[in-house]
C-alpha cells in the first residue's frame, strides 16, 4: 500500500535480543519515572531531581506532567536565589533560566512540533520578565526572536514556530517603546515577505502577512489613499505569485484579499472606505486577470472557483446578479463538475442556490 505517494514497507521483524533491549529500556524508564515522582512528592527539589526530570523529558517530551515537575523545581531554585543580595540574586536567576533554555534546544531540534516544549519555553521567558530587570529580560526575548528565525529557516512551514514568533514579537513590543513597537511591525512585515519569496507555498507566512498589514496601517494612521496603495501592492504580489495557479495556499490569500470588496466585512479590512464603483472596478479587473490565467491551465479548478467567487461578489456589491454573469457562472460550474467529480453534488447544490 502507498500513502501520499510514499510506498509502505513491511516492518522488519525484531530479533529476540532487540526485543529484550526494548523491554529493558521500558523498565528503566518506569523506574526513573517512579523515582522522580517520589522525589517531587517529597519536595526534594534538588539538582539530582532536576537531572532525573531532564532524563525523562529527553526520552519522552510529550509527558506534560513532568514539565510541571520541572516548573516546581525551578520555582524553588528561583526562590532560593532570591535569598541572596539583589545583584547576586539577579545573576543566579538569569543563569538558571539561561541553562534551562539551553537544555531545551536539542529537544526542539528533535521534536519541533511538540506543544509542551514550546509552552515551557514561553513559561521560562515569562519568568525572566517577572523576575529580572527590564533590560535583562528584554535581552532574553530578543535572543528568542533570533532563535525562532533560525528555526523557521530550517522549517519555514512549521506553524508552531510561526505562532511562537507572533507571541515573542508581541511581548517585545510590550517591553519596548512605542517607536520600537512600530519599527518591529515594519520589520516583521518585511520578514514575512522574505519568507514568502523563499517559498510561495508557505501558508503560515501569507497568514502572518494578513495580520501584519492591518496592524501596520493602524500604527501608521494610514490615509485612504495609503490603504488603497497597500491593497494594490498586495494584488500585484499575489498575481505575481499565481504564476503557479495550482498552489492552493496562494488562493487562500487571494480569497482573503477579496474580502476587501465584500460590503459585509469591508470595515474590518485594509481598505474599508472604497466606494461602490471602486469595488466594482477592482472586481471586474480581478475577473479579467484570473480569466487570463486559464490560458494553459484550463484544468485548474481553483481558477474557476475564484472566478465564481469574484462574480458573486460583483452581484453582492451591485445588488443583483446580471443575466450575463449568471450564465458565466453556470459555464464555470459546468467545468468544475468535470474537473472535480468527487464534489459534483456540492456544485449541483450550489447551482440551485444561484438567484434567477
Amino acid at each position: 500500500m502507498a500513502s501520499h505517494g510514499v510506498r509502505r514497507f513491511k516492518p522488519v521483524e525484531k530479533t529476540p535480543e532487540q526485543r529484550q533491549q526494548e523491554l529493558q529500556k521500558i523498565d528503566e524508564y518506569k523506574s526513573l519515572e517512579r523515582q522522580v515522582s517520589e522525589k517531587v512528592a517529597q519536595q526534594e527539589y534538588t539538582d539530582e531531581t532536576l537531572q532525573g526530570i531532564s532524563d525523562l523529558l529527553s526520552r519522552n517530551p510529550e509527558y506534560y506532567t513532568v514539565w510541571n515537575y520541572r516548573r516546581q523545581v525551578l520555582r524553588h531554585q528561583f526562590s532560593n536565589a532570591g535569598d541572596s543580595d539583589e545583584e547576586d540574586s539577579t545573576k543566579k536567576i538569569a543563569e538558571l533560566i539561561k541553562n534551562d533554555l539551553v537544555f531545551l534546544m536539542p529537544l526542539l531540534r528533535s521534536f519541533p512540533k511538540c506543544y509542551w516544549i514550546w509552552n515551557y519555553r514561553l513559561w521560562l521567558l515569562d519568568e525572566a520578565r517577572r523576575l529580572l530587570p527590564l533590560a535583562m529580560s528584554r535581552q532574553f526575548w530578543q535572543e528568542e526572536l533570533v532563535l525562532v528565525g533560525k528555526m523557521l529557516t530550517l522549517d519555514s512551514r512549521n506553524f508552531h514556530g510561526w505562532g511562537y514568533r507572533r507571541l515573542v514579537v508581541e511581548t517585545l513590543k510590550q517591553l519596548g517603546t512605542p517607536t520600537e513597537s512600530a519599527s518591529m511591525t515594519q520589520k516583521e512585515f518585511e520578514y514575512a515577505k522574505k519568507m514568502i519569496g523563499a517559498n510561495l507555498s508557505n501558508f503560515s507566512a501569507w497568514h502572518y502577512r494578513t495580520k501584519l498589514i492591518l496592524r501596520l496601517l493602524e500604527e501608521q494612521s494610514a490615509s485612504d489613499d495609503e490603504r488603497r496603495k497597500m491593497l494594490e501592492d498586495e494584488l500585484t504580489l499575489i498575481h505575481q505569485a499565481l504564476i503557479d495557479p495550482y498552489d492552493q495556499s496562494l488562493w487562500f490569500y487571494h480569497q482573503n484579499l477579496m474580502c476587501v470588496f465584500d460590503p459585509a466585512v469591508a470595515s474590518r479590512t485594509m481598505a474599508p472606505n472604497l466606494s461602490t464603483s471602486e469595488r466594482l472596478q477592482y472586481l471586474r479587473n480581478e475577473i479579467e486577470a484570473i480569466q487570463e490565467m486559464l490560458d494553459g491551465a484550463e484544468d485548474c479548478k481553483y481558477i474557476y472557483q475564484a472566478l465564481i467567487e469574484c462574480t458573486l461578489l460583483v452581484s453582492k456589491v451591485a445588488g443583483s446578479l446580471s443575466t450575463d454573469d449568471r450564465a458565466q457562472i453556470l459555464s464555470w460550474l459546468s467545468e468544475l463538475k468535470q474537473l472535480d467529480p468527487l464534489r459534483k453534488e456540492r456544485w449541483l447544490d450550489f447551482e440551485k442556490t444561484l438567484p434567477v
